[in-house]
């Protein structure tokens, strides 16, 4: 079961390196326009997210 979780780890470590890899610059802009929302608007988000993960994880997850 803990090779599962090393292998999600190392997914979320490749998608996350993605985009400041290949696309610096507009990765840059992009966090400056995300650090310039309100708190309530961040808050929102991270709770879709972090529903949409657990809903991901409840229907595909062995």
């Amino acid at each position: 079961m803990a090779d599962y979780w090393w292998a999600v780890l190392g997914l979320v470590l490749i998608i996350e390196g993605v985009a400041p890899l290949l696309f610096p610059n507009r990765w840059r802009s992009y966090l400056k326009k995300i650090a310039e929302q309100p708190t309530a608007q961040m808050q929102q988000l991270g709770g879709i997210l972090v529903i949409a993960g657990v809903l991901l994880l409840i229907f595909f997850a062995p």
